[in-house]
């Protein structure tokens, strides 16, 4: 379908919502982070009337960058005073599910926040929902935590579809698989978006002439790893996994907020730049960076990744149309 013929279709599609002249579609933003959804949605015409983020480095990222200041304990929140909207779109705390988490899923106190994301749904009714979460909750539980999952937004009259993706399937050079869930009000025929070509890594990477001494590996570090590893790659990121092994591709491992500081290196000698890190989650240049390094780093490995999500809304689109 041509992007002409959706935008009309959809223009007759939403029936509700905060809609002006410029919006084809209105969204809410939960568990929002720096807004990677917000990028998506954008691209495509939505226009955010409600973000909730707890956190308050990410708040202040997400204000300076969308004019909208998030509300912050989705707990606090009644689910009757968020305005109406088309869709609904959430990655809630991954942790309970992560593999470098405990895996305690819905006996973690966060894990129950996903029911949160009912109340609002309940209360509001969007024509779609999408949800992202770790690769993990997929098989978490033998599949049990999943079903719950599922099998609570059907019961509130959603057909639901869900699948893992990786984010080096969608135009960006980070292998990051996440377990994406659509649901839908009325029953229509959705598929997931077919991959896309990977950008190169060399077109993320600032060169290492302007990066900030900071950023680089010691003496010690860089000769460590050259002595237990030789990338077969001209441009690499070196990763170190828990058991001190080291490997390198021609694309970055998945971003992790709480990863040990050398955990990935560009061929082998310094840490990924902020900008880099923003970059790989499909994050403009645009896109300001107002908090420090520290911040910064956990904001982009926290965040979904842009074109994926976007490749996945584009599918959305064009089923509801």
């Amino acid at each position: 379908m041509s992007l002409e013929i959706l935008d009309n279709a959809l223009d007759q599609v939403f029936e509700h919502g905060n809609h002006d002249s410029n919006s084809k579609f209105t969204f809410v933003d939960l568990f929002a982070g720096i807004g990677g959804f917000h990028q998506a949605a954008k691209s495509l015409g939505g226009k955010c009337v409600f973000a909730c983020e707890i956190d308050n480095n990410a708040r202040l990222a997400y204000e300076n960058n969308y004019k909208i200041e998030p509300e912050s304990d989705i707990t606090a929140i009644n689910e009757h005073d968020v305005p109406e909207h088309d869709i609904l779109l959430a990655g809630f705390p991954c942790q309970p599910f992560s593999i470098i988490g405990n895996r305690l899923g819905f006996d973690d106190i966060r894990g129950t926040l996903f029911f949160d994301i009912v109340r609002i749904l309940k209360a509001k009714k969007p024509t779609v929902l999408v949800l992202e979460n770790v690769k993990q909750l997929y098989s978490h539980n033998k599949g049990k935590t999943l079903k719950t999952i599922l099998t609570t937004l059907e019961s509130i009259g959603y057909s639901v579809h869900c699948k893992v993706l990786n984010a080096l399937d969608y135009g960006l050079p980070q292998k990051r698989e996440r377990t994406i869930v659509v649901g839908f009000l009325e029953n229509v025929i959705f598929k997931f978006p077919k991959p896309i070509k990977q950008k190169p890594l060399d077109k993320i990477l600032e060169s290492d002439s302007v990066v900030d001494e900071k950023h680089f590996a010691s003496e010690r570090i860089q000769a460590k790893r050259k002595a237990l590893h030789k990338s077969k790659h001209k441009v690499s990121i070196w990763h170190e996994n828990k058991s001190g092994n080291i490997s390198s591709y021609p694309y970055s491992r998945a971003l992790r907020a709480g990863a040990s500081y050398n955990y990935l290196l560009v061929n082998g000698k310094r840490r990924l730049t902020p900008r880099e890190m923003l970059r790989l989650q499909g994050f403009p240049d645009s896109f300001e960076i107002v908090c420090n390094d520290s911040q910064t780093r956990k904001q982009a490995g926290n965040a979904v990744p842009v074109p994926m999500i976007k490749s996945v809304l584009v599918e959305v689109l064009d089923a509801i149309s």
